[in-house]
């Protein structure tokens, strides 16, 4: 069965991102970690293959076994509705924390509440709130 799932390759921080996106979002879930072993390509004990889930939206990611001459960019982010103030504000500020403030988090004609940032990571988001 084909599926599709956004896949976010990382240089040593795999663990620690997954670790942040599941502590920040409700309804996540962690199915598999594979990490690499003694005497393989990657360093061992960081992420060779990782899956979990936000809100039923898969993601597999990596720690790379090669130092690529690139990283995340903003031309792509991972956009979420959020269903209250609360919730959009707790996300901005967890997300935005040591990352960079792309759009501050305030009403835009298209969305009562929004805001665009990128983690500590390097990994766009855009949060909106769910208009009622």
């Amino acid at each position: 069965m084909q599926q599709v799932a956004t896949f976010l390759m990382f240089e040593g921080q795999a663990e620690e991102a997954i670790n942040l996106y599941t502590s920040l979002f409700e309804e996540t879930a962690v199915s598999h970690i594979d990490r690499y072993g003694a005497n393989e390509d990657g360093v061992e004990g960081t992420v060779r293959l990782a899956k979990f889930t936000i809100k039923d939206q898969q993601f597999m990611c990596i720690d790379s076994s090669i130092n690529h001459g690139f990283t995340f960019t903003p031309s792509i982010s991972i956009f979420v509705t959020c269903d209250s103030e609360a919730e959009i504000d707790r996300l901005f500020a967890g997300l935005s924390h040591d990352g960079q403030i792309m759009m501050p988090l305030a009403p835009y004609p298209f969305s009562e509440k929004f805001g665009w940032c990128a983690d500590r990571f390097g990994v766009s988001w855009q949060l909106s709130l769910e208009l009622k």
